[in-house]
């Protein structure tokens, strides 16, 4: 690797993620050195700076452009393809997130629900189906929290991300704070009160 030690430090650690979060180590250390990089980089400046193959290099990179992680450049002059990573941190997010929803999320939703439409054949069935609709439904209510939050503008996002555990406490506030016109009854919900 021909990398300054800071910089190195972070594409070795950077690898080693990549390979828990289901890409290959490769691919990560190339993510990592266009993360870091002031310009953009073509392929032969990658297999440069990592010392990996120009088979690989391109295979990565392949790889990083289906996730849309990276950005196709060319410079004035030069035939080559140049890559570089979206500048704003939370478009990276966004992008990651999406792509891992289409991925990993969308298909266990689908699976999930044909298997709601069969039709079970004993207990055993009827149990595991039952569980099958509690997976689903939470995991749809996951999915429409994500929608609603991948709307949100970027300082709504780190907002609310900001909040943190201050958002249960204005959830607790919300339950003490009753409509007009209703009370709350020994077991804790509210009733409307009765008319005199």
């Amino acid at each position: 690797m021909d990398l300054p030690p800071l910089v190195q430090t972070f594409v070795l650690h950077f690898g080693e993620m990549g390979s828990r979060w289901g890409i290959s180590r490769t691919v990560g250390q190339i993510y990592a050195v266009l993360f870091l990089s002031a310009e953009p980089l073509n392929a032969d400046q990658i297999v440069e700076r990592l010392g990996f193959s120009r088979s690989n290099v391109s295979m990565g990179l392949k790889e990083l452009q289906s996730w849309n992680l990276v950005r196709l450049r060319h410079l004035p002059g030069d035939r080559r393809d140049y890559f570089a990573t979206p500048e704003d941190l939370w478009e990276i997010v966004r992008t990651l997130v999406e792509e891992r929803k289409k991925r990993e999320i969308d298909p266990t939703l689908t699976m999930l629900r044909e298997t709601l439409m069969l039709t079970p054949s004993g207990e055993a069935e009827r149990h595991a189906q039952a569980r099958v609709a509690e997976t689903l439904e939470l995991i749809e209510l996951l999915t429409r929290w994500y929608d609603d939050v991948r709307r949100l503008e970027t300082d709504r996002l780190v907002q609310l991300l900001a909040l943190g555990a201050k958002v249960q406490k204005a959830l607790e506030l919300k339950d003490r704070i009753l409509p007009f016109g209703r009370r709350r009854t020994p077991s804790g919900p509210a009733v409307p009160e009765e008319e005199h």
